[in-house]
C-alpha cells in the first residue's frame, strides 16, 4: 500500500511545483523580489514536503 502512495503523490508534486512558480510569479513583483523557474519551484517544493511529511504522519497516527 506504501508504495502506490508514493506513487500517487508523483503528479501531485510536479503540479504542486507549477502552481508554486505561477503564483510566485504573480507575488514576487508586488514585495520586489525575483522570479523562479520550474526547478527552484520544484526543489521549494520538495523542501517543503520533506519538512510537512513527518509533521502529517504524526498527526495521522495519532487519531483515536
Amino acid at each position: 500500500m506504501g508504495y502506490f502512495t508514493i506513487l500517487a503523490a508523483i503528479p501531485g508534486f510536479f503540479l504542486s511545483s507549477l502552481f508554486f512558480m505561477l503564483l510566485w510569479g504573480v507575488i514576487a513583483p508586488k514585495i520586489g523580489l525575483a522570479d523562479i523557474g520550474y526547478t527552484t519551484a520544484m526543489l521549494i517544493t520538495i523542501t517543503l514536503w520533506i519538512a510537512i511529511a513527518p509533521l502529517a504522519a504524526a498527526a495521522g497516527k495519532r487519531k483515536e
